[in-house]
Formats: structure tokens, sequence, C-alpha cells
């Protein structure tokens, strides 16, 4: 049985699972409607789908587990952005709060004794490794591009080759 803590905190992640999902679905929709950010565009409807597939992975572990996990009310989230670069920016800042919730609720399990718990956060916990590493490579790509309309054309056409070379990375042995 989770603990009223646990489950309230496993909640609040919940909700901030399903606002990421949201938040991504609107830079999709963004991004969609901008001239050649074809790229883009996919990888923001792809990172919205697999924000619910984490939502959905808490909702059933705090269902499994004699919770009772709770559907968000989602607020609406920013629908235009300045630039490209104001997409990311927001993307890397979204995924170190994510982070911090991941945190935070590792540290909560372990307070509560609930090593069940614990095991199940370490898939976010890696999960939001990559995250982090894969919002900080596209960060850096484009303060390299800046401005330049050809070095956002390349941007566009390689950022779905980012996510699994970034994966590759983290799951390379140490040298």
């Amino acid at each position: 049985m989770l603990t009223a803590p646990l489950q309230d905190a496993l909640n609040q992640q919940i909700a901030l699972e399903a606002q990421s999902s949201q938040a991504y679905l609107a830079m999709a929709s963004w991004a969609e409607i901008q001239p050649g950010l074809d790229g883009v565009t996919t990888f923001f409807y792809q990172q919205s789908q697999e924000e619910r597939v984490h939502m959905l992975k808490l909702i059933r572990y705090v269902n499994e587990r004699g919770g009772f996990a709770l559907v968000p009310a989602l607020a609406q989230p920013v629908l235009t952005f300045q630039s490209l670069q104001r997409v990311f920016q927001d993307f890397l800042h979204h995924e170190m709060a994510v982070s911090a919730s991941i945190n935070e609720l590792v540290g909560l399990a372990l307070h509560e004794r609930d090593f069940a718990t614990h095991n199940f956060l370490q898939w976010y916990v890696s999960e939001q490794l990559e995250e982090e590493a894969l919002a900080r490579t596209l960060n850096d790509k484009l303060e390299l591009v800046g401005d330049d309309k050809s070095g956002i054309y390349l941007f566009d056409k390689d950022i779905l080759l980012f996510r699994s070379h970034v994966a590759a990375k983290g799951n390379a042995a140490p040298s």
C-alpha cells in the first residue's frame, strides 16, 4: 500500500507529466504552422506522446499499489513562441523541473521506506537523465546556428537523429 503522502506526491507527478504532454503538444502545433519545421513538429508530437505514456505508467502504478490515481485538470499551455530558440529553452527548463520533481519523489519514497516505489522510480530517473541531455544538446545546436536559415534547415532535418544519438551516448560504457 502506498502511504498518503506518497500517493499525493505521485498524483502530483501524474499532473506534471500530463502538463508536459500538453506543453509539448502546443509546441508541436506551433511548429507545424511555421514554414519548414517538419522535423521539429514530429519531434514535439513524439515528446507529447512520450509524456502521456509516462503519465499512464504512473497512473497504473498508483492504482496497482492500492492507491487512487487522479486524472488531473490541465491548465492551458503556452501556445505561441517568439522563436525556435525560445521553444527549446522552454523545453529544457520544463525537463529540468520534471527531473527535480522526480528527485523529490525518490527522496520521499526512501523517507517512507517504500522500496518498491523507489525501485519503480529509477526508470524515471534514468529517463530524465536522457531527456535533459537531449534538451541541452538541442539548445547547444540552436545556439551555434543562431538565426541562420540554412542552419535551422539542417537542425530541423536532423532533429530526430539527435534523440537516438543522445540515448546511445548515455548507454555507452565509460571510456
